[in-house]
């Protein structure tokens, strides 16, 4: 592991029921900025986010936070140290007001109100609303101002843009992008004008390994490369 990482993984094997979902995945997040996990659907991104928080059984391999391995403590003590998640799915309590599923993120002293508010300044107007009647993008800016409200020192987003309109798209962008000048991401994203838009390193997965780790502007620059890594063009614009 770089003395640099923010994050590092070695070796990770993860079993679904009889699907060998990654096969030794290694690789290091450097601290600051973007890294973004990409690879197509089904190569193992989700779980390996969620075998990083040991929210899915790891049979093999370890996990270091700066330098200081979190194999072994269970889900809550990784996110104690500093780990905050946006899930894929948003995970939002949709019987709780907005107010009350920030309340319950709450870590520590001093929750970051101003800058959740600032950045998404519609779940200020929509705090007695209960989550479940949100439209789905105002869902994930409560999922992702969950996570900013702490001083993370590592952020794991999945799919933030996923099913988005291009409005929202390039709202949750903006966070990011913030919330990568505060801490470290580690981002999974399908939509590459975004990736461009915020990542510096790319790690790309297929068949549960590791198949390529680089600069994202180069990647994104190799038209070829990227159909052959990950099934699709590499034309995209980036997020206005």
């Amino acid at each position: 592991m770089s003395p640099a990482s923010a994050l590092s993984v070695s070796d990770l094997h993860t079993y679904l029921g009889e699907s060998h979902v990654l096969q030794g995945v290694s690789f290091d997040v450097a601290a600051g900025g973007v890294t973004a996990l990409l690879g197509r659907n089904g190569v193992g991104k989700t779980t390996t986010l969620r075998a990083m928080l040991g929210l899915v059984p790891r049979s093999r391999g370890t996990v270091a936070l700066a330098g200081d391995d979190v194999t072994r403590l269970a889900t809550h003590a990784i996110v104690r140290r500093g780990v905050g998640y946006v899930p894929e799915d948003r995970d939002v309590f949709a019987g709780l007001t907005v107010d009350e599923n920030l309340r319950l993120a709450e870590r520590g002293r001093d929750p970051r109100y101003e800058l959740v508010y600032d950045l998404f300044p519609d779940l200020r107007r929509r705090g007695a609303q209960r989550a479940g009647t949100l439209s789905g993008g105002q869902q994930q800016m409560v999922a992702i101002a969950r996570a900013l409200l702490n001083d993370n020192r590592v952020l794991l987003v999945d799919e933030p843009t996923k099913g988005l309109s291009p409005l929202l798209v390039s709202e949750v962008a903006s966070a990011l992008e913030r919330a990568a000048q505060l801490t470290t991401v580690l981002l999974v994203e399908q939509n590459l004008g975004v990736v461009q838009r915020l990542a510096r390193h790319v790690v790309v997965l297929d068949g549960g390994r590791v198949v390529y780790e680089g600069v994202a502007e180069e990647l994104l620059a190799d038209h070829a490369r990227v159909r052959q890594l990950l099934g699709v063009h590499g034309e995209g614009r980036p997020a206005a």
